[in-house]
């Protein structure tokens, strides 16, 4: 029996050997920037993934490696302190799920054209103003505010998987510190991430012939998570905000590429 054989019994028809292989190198180049920076790994691997599988697949790749590195990051600094970033957050969390849960199920028949766009141009600006010192504080975190950033990321995350840079925007202006902003992160990220599971066994996404693949996605996603843990504990604070809007950047660029070339 062929490796392509082998690979078939257990993964989706459109998987070679050789696409694996690289589907497990952007698995961990994802997890080194989301150890380093706390988010982007469903954009990496969706915008990776997406070169040589069709969507669908692509989005079920990216469900179970997010799900469990973001339980590890969120835990990282113990249950107690994730309970905190729960409570402290508890609109962003129910109104981004609910969002979430809807456009979810709009998947396959919802453009997303638009939506990419929609999204990408004010975070693209965001980071580039922030980058050039233009400064947009919000001194604190108002219900509205909150609640409109979570049916923004929530919505846009529940058909395109991506749902961390209108979440790091607006943590970014807060000023959230470091350990901080990588935790809490984690535990909005991680029950995103769940309700996207839950989402997409209802939506058809993640079905018997796919979650072997999001499966294989996880030990390489932990790796490069650990790696660029490694590397995040080393920077200081102002070196985190300005790696994480250069990241933030890229993430709205790329979503702008997504929706002008699709």
């Amino acid at each position: 029996m062929s490796d392509n054989s082998l690979v078939a019994l257990f993964l989706p028809a459109d998987l070679t050997v050789l696409n694996l292989l690289v589907a497990f190198a952007i698995a961990a180049l994802a997890g080194t920037v989301k150890g380093m920076v706390g988010f982007a790994m469903p954009m990496i691997l969706v915008s990776g993934l997406s070169l040589f599988l069709p969507p669908d697949i692509a989005l079920a790749g990216l469900i179970l490696p997010t799900l469990v590195t973001n339980g590890m990051q969120a835990l990282r600094q113990g249950a107690q302190a994730a309970w905190q970033s729960i409570y402290r957050f508890r609109i962003f969390l129910l109104v981004g799920l609910a969002f979430l849960l809807v456009s979810a199920q709009l998947v396959r028949i919802l453009p997303a054209d638009v939506m990419l766009i929609l999204i990408g141009a004010p975070v693209t600006l965001f980071a580039v103003l922030q980058l050039f010192g233009i400064a947009i504080p919000i001194s604190r975190a108002t219900p509205r505010v909150e609640a409109t950033v979570a049916a923004v990321a929530g919505f846009i995350g529940g058909f395109s998987g991506i749902w961390g840079p209108p979440t790091v925007a607006y943590l970014t202006a807060l000023g959230t510190e470091k350990g901080e902003q990588m935790r809490v992160q984690g535990v909005i990220y991680g029950l995103g991430a769940v309700a996207l599971l839950v989402a997409h066994l209802g939506s058809g996404v993640m079905r018997v012939e796919t979650a072997p693949f999001s499966f294989a996605l996880i030990p390489p996603a932990i790796l490069g998570m650990w790696f660029g843990g490694k590397l995040q504990d080393r920077i200081n604070q102002a070196t985190f905000r300005r790696a994480t809007l250069v990241v933030l950047l890229l993430a709205g660029a790329n979503l702008l590429r997504r929706g002008l070339m699709m």
